[in-house]
């Protein structure tokens, strides 16, 4: 009887133990953090759409989350080793300049859950999201050339690198497929991480493009597209806006704006963690993933005709089918466009 009694708490015990191991991660079990790139994040860009994520993950469990904004460059490494021996779990970072650091943290810390938005880090405990922008910029090129008036438009973007020039490549494709004579003129703000929060440049810029004959401006600048913004809506043009809905910022101004769901990539990352489904690699969304698309509001409503709608949509159809390939800039870093 003790003999059989042993072995049914044993089992009950076991049984006990198994199912712990697979419930998933309560508010208790984890810390989440995350870290913003550089421009700050009230950017009403990219680093905002980060935040808008982690805030909704908040709203929907109660779970509060860590967060820090960096002054430079060399405030990354300290700042996310400081949150991995503070056991935050996961950590994750938005912008493609945290690879460097992350590559280390990470081996360091390989019980720790972490993951980058905009770059690939090829780590087991890292989860790596890449955008297909070139997809969404294809739209809104369309969207541009039907919008513009004078047969040019134009594109500003942050710092000088491939991936914003895979932004203005896409963004090409789009409005020479709508109108082969077009006239698209491009610019980038500088070569430092200053040039994402530089509205000033922007904006001057975006007065120079214009006095080119351009009429509808995309900005993919992060803090620095707000000058642009700002400066077409002065002069009575149109301004793109990108990464977060920027619709609003310059009301009836604005003609759309080139979302990339960089919140749902936070929010997913909580919540799998809160879950105990969080994964890891690398995944790279384009508009079949609806990881990007076009932004239509209260704002643009009346910018953007049934005509021009129906022209984006048919190639956002066309894009998801195979039928139109947009060219990736950071496949070999030159632009057929």
């Amino acid at each position: 009887m003790k003999r059989t009694l042993l072995s049914l708490l044993t089992i009950s015990a076991m049984a006990a133990t198994s199912a712990m191991a697979i419930v998933p991660a309560s508010a208790e079990d984890i810390k989440p953090a995350l870290i913003y790139d550089l421009g700050g994040k009230f950017d009403k860009s990219f680093n905002e759409a980060a935040y808008n994520g982690a805030e909704k993950f908040k709203e929907e469990t109660g779970i509060e989350y860590r967060e820090f904004e960096i002054a430079n460059d060399s405030q990354r490494e300290q700042a996310l080793r400081r949150f991995a021996r503070d056991g935050n779990n996961p950590i994750v970072m938005a912008g493609f300049s945290w690879a460097s650091a992350l590559e280390k943290v990470a081996a360091e810390y390989p019980d720790l859950d972490f993951a980058i938005i905009d770059s690939s880090v090829d780590l087991p405990n890292v989860r790596s999201v890449e955008f297909k922008e070139q997809e969404g910029s294809y739209l809104v090129g369309v969207l541009a050339a039907k919008a513009s008036e004078t047969g040019t438009v134009s594109f500003v973007g942050g710092m000088d690198i491939s991936l914003i020039r895979k932004f203005s490549c896409g963004y090409k494709g789009g409005v020479l497929a709508t109108n082969p004579d077009a006239k698209v003129l491009e610019a980038m703000t500088g070569t430092t991480p200053d040039a994402w929060n530089d509205p000033v440049k922007g904006g001057e810029i975006a007065k120079s493009q214009m006095d080119q004959g351009s009429d509808v401006i995309y900005a993919a600048a992060g803090g620095t597209g707000l000058g642009v913004l700002q400066a077409a809506a002065d002069a009575g043009k149109l301004g793109i806006g990108v990464d977060s809905n920027q619709n609003g910022e310059q009301p009836g101004s604005v003609l759309t704006s080139m979302i990339k769901r960089v919140d749902v990539a936070v929010y997913d990352a909580f919540m799998d963690a809160k879950n105990g489904e969080f994964d890891y690699g690398a995944s790279v969304l384009g508009l079949a993933e609806d990881g990007v698309g076009y932004a239509m509001d209260e704002h643009n409503k009346d910018l953007v005709t049934d005509e021009m709608k129906a022209a984006a949509e048919e190639a956002r159809e066309a894009i998801i089918a195979g039928d139109i390939e947009v060219h990736n800039y950071m496949s070999d870093e030159s632009c057929p466009y």
